[in-house]
């Protein structure tokens, strides 16, 4: 089963960032070129724990829906999210944030299973792992330039 492991530095509190992570719009954000869309359970605002989400996405030449659980959320330290139906044989996504003296660390592990057995593995091996990664540098990065901005204070302060 590959394992992705992703460390983002970001220079603001570790609970924006949490909260930055996950919200709804700001995922959406991310994923614009691949249309995401929150189609069932939660689709708009904070995820909570227990909570699911299926995205309905246009990605690799086709439209895809996932739907996903959030099993674990322990403000501000850790996420996990597991799928629960996709394309995917299996797909764990851990978020762990640090404090750091001057900001914080986003910590991504994510390990995922391609279906259809030594195709699947010889597809993974050439190309799937590295598009894995460009999703989750991509998502970093949007809530990297909302935590680093005051956008985050449109998002989470109402």
């Amino acid at each position: 089963m590959p394992t992705i492991h992703l460390t983002t530095f970001i220079a603001a509190s570790s609970q924006v960032v949490f909260d930055l992570s996950r919200h709804i719009t700001v995922y959406k954000e991310s994923m614009a070129p691949y249309k995401l869309e929150a189609v069932a359970g939660t689709r708009f605002g904070l995820i909570e724990q227990g909570d699911t989400v299926t995205w309905r996405s246009h990605q690799l030449f086709k439209e895809r829906l996932q739907r996903v659980k959030y099993v674990e959320l322990q403000r501000p330290d850790v996420m996990v999210e597991v799928q629960l139906q996709g394309d995917l044989t299996s797909l764990r996504h851990e978020h762990h944030f640090k404090s750091i003296d001057n900001g914080m660390l986003l910590i991504d592990l994510l390990d995922f299973e391609l279906p259809y057995g030594r195709i699947g593995r010889w597809f993974n091996s050439l190309y799937f792992t590295r598009y894995m990664e460009s999703l989750l540098h991509r998502r970093n990065e949007t809530i990297k330039r909302f935590a680093e901005t005051d956008r985050w204070k449109k998002i989470l302060i109402k």
